[in-house]
């Protein structure tokens, strides 16, 4: 019979196990604010560790040691919020690896200081700026790839642009369809108020889509799709060259309680 000592070291294990996975859950909700992709899908998260105090550790890398300091800072960011939602964490450490600017932000991180108090005269523009830039991109990629969809189901312009929120999901057809709408509502929000008697698809600027003009809009947005997949491939591959290895691929099975020790990328 297992003693109080070993029933209690088990416990606090599981419970660790349990935590890191509502962590790799919370981060696959992060993604590159360019590629519209989870930062775990693209491997940049390489640590994460819980702590004593329930203080959550993350260590991420970039494919290339001079990316953008603004979208660094604003992934790290991100990172931070999401994890530091859960209601068990008392803390959250975010750390940069082997980037230009990585001591600079790893600092500004750690004294909770904002992407223009860190970098001081040197900021371009405000974080919440290129972040709802990002949002709009990523909003107008995943409405071109649902549109897509509808129409290849047969659906008329007639019918798609006067679809009410409350009816989209019903019309996915098949599982495919049911992730990208499931996706596109995601980001419904960022461009208008999200009920379900609101038009579900509107433009940029959440005003309605004109059935006569759909295809030339549906047109205009491939190339905010076409950008974003050139810039994925590209990130990937040069990760992947940089670290010199065949990129480890974060398993499903991060965001399931079945959770094996925290990961760590040497």
């Amino acid at each position: 019979m297992a003693s109080h000592v070993e029933q209690n070291e088990h416990s606090s294990s599981d419970q660790v196990r349990v935590r890191e996975a509502e962590i790799w859950t919370c981060l696959q909700g992060v993604t590159d604010p360019e590629l519209d992709e989870s930062v775990t899908e693209l491997n940049f998260i390489t640590k994460v560790d819980v702590g004593a105090g329930n203080r959550v550790h993350i260590e991420f890398r970039l494919p290339t040691y001079w990316c953008a300091a603004n979208f660094s800072f604003l992934m790290a960011d991100d990172m931070r919020r999401a994890v530091g939602a859960l209601d068990w964490v008392e803390g959250v450490s975010v750390l940069l690896g082997e980037h230009m600017y990585a001591d600079k932000i790893n600092a500004g991180l750690a004294e909770g200081l904002s992407f223009q108090e860190t970098f001081g005269a040197e900021a371009d523009g405000s974080l919440d700026d290129l972040r709802q830039t990002f949002l709009v991109k990523a909003f107008q990629r995943r409405q071109a790839a649902l549109l897509n969809h509808l129409a290849a189901m047969g659906l008329p312009p007639e019918i798609v642009v006067a679809l009410p929120l409350a009816e989209l999901e019903s019309l996915s057809g098949d599982d495919e369809g049911g992730k990208l709408v499931r996706r596109y509502i995601e980001r419904r929000a960022v461009v208008g108020p999200v009920h379900p008697d609101a038009f579900a698809f509107v433009d940029a600027d959440g005003a309605r889509l004109e059935a006569e003009k759909l295809s030339t809009y549906v047109s205009g947005l491939r190339r905010v799709g076409v950008n974003a997949e050139f810039n994925s491939a590209l990130c990937r591959g040069l990760l992947s060259v940089r670290f010199d290895l065949e990129t480890p691929f974060v398993p499903k099975s991060k965001a399931s309680l079945n959770v094996p020790e925290s990961q760590h990328v040497p």
